[in-house]
């Protein structure tokens, strides 16, 4: 056994020490690193929060953090939060995926097609900068009170900034490595297949995520709006609440879409440093 051989064979033992070892607190401060800026910033949210109830602003109204954590707990044990919730998930995903199927089907024959480009590319910008709140008449009038209605202020809201960020990818493809691609007998649908698709995706994982972005706040407009018979969903209750000036339960319910928000986003964010990886986008030092 040579000596490089008997060193590695070392360093294998340290990291299946089940005392942890080096490995396990390099993974520790890792986590570390992330998790103490977000902690940091809730406390920092939570301080202030607590300082401006304690002076007696809006005292009437304004309820500090302990009375409003305490009425989402209530409400998650004893009420129907997570019906609630479960609902406005549904619509959410339901709208984001057919808005993912139509920006993407747009998106690549907007990039592709020259004069449907002239004919459409900055209505889907036009698209793209509408408020979501202005969709929701439009769909009332259009399905009337329905999920359907809500489905459609989701999908205007989302698939625009989807096709954008596939026409954004597509048009960074180089030109050079198209034509590498025609040569070597890439045409038609395999040229989108294996090239322009591939060289595109970090735009449009870009332009996926602001899409959901643009999605949840689509259907938050919708629910304050549009109001289903036997379906309380997240937009619904919070309406609720301020109809009675119930801040604890408005203030649950806002946590809950903010909660929501963030750990989509984590996901998102984890995909594009999945992908910036796999094509050697980040720096090792830095990764690790």
């Amino acid at each position: 056994m040579t000596t490089n051989q008997a060193l590695r064979g070392l360093d294998n033992l340290e990291l299946r020490s089940p005392q942890g070892g080096p490995e396990h607190a390099r993974l520790a401060r890792k986590a570390w690193a992330v998790a103490w800026p977000k902690l940091a910033a809730i406390v920092l949210v939570l301080a202030v929060w607590e300082l401006i109830t304690l002076t007696g602003w809006k005292k009437l109204v304004l309820k500090g953090p302990g009375p409003v954590f305490s009425d989402l707990w209530h409400q998650m044990h004893h009420g129907m939060l997570w019906a609630t919730i479960g609902w406005t998930l549904r619509s959410a995903v339901t709208g984001y995926f057919v808005a993912l199927i139509i920006g993407s089907l747009v998106g690549l024959l907007v990039a592709r097609i020259p004069p449907l480009r002239a004919a459409v590319g900055s209505i889907i910008t036009g698209l793209q900068t509408m408020p979501s709140v202005a969709w929701a008449p439009f769909a009332i009038v259009l399905f009337g009170e329905n999920s359907s209605a809500i489905l459609f202020v989701v999908i205007m809201g989302a698939a625009p900034s989807i096709a954008n960020g596939l026409i954004t990818g597509v048009d960074y493809t180089p030109p050079l490595l198209l034509r590498a691609g025609k040569t070597m007998g890439l045409h038609g649908f395999a040229l989108y297949r294996y090239l322009i698709l591939p060289a595109s995706l970090p735009a449009y994982v870009a332009g996926m995520k602001q899409g959901w972005a643009f999605a949840w706040r689509s259907l938050m407009a919708a629910e304050l709006f549009i109001a289903i018979i036997g379906q309380v969903s997240l937009g619904q209750q919070l309406d609720a609440d301020m109809s009675v000036q119930d801040f604890a339960g408005v203030s649950s319910v806002i946590i809950v879409i903010l909660v929501i928000g963030i750990i989509v986003d984590t996901i998102f964010t984890k995909a594009d440093l999945a992908l910036r990886r796999r094509r050697g986008l980040l720096d090792p030092a830095a990764a690790s």
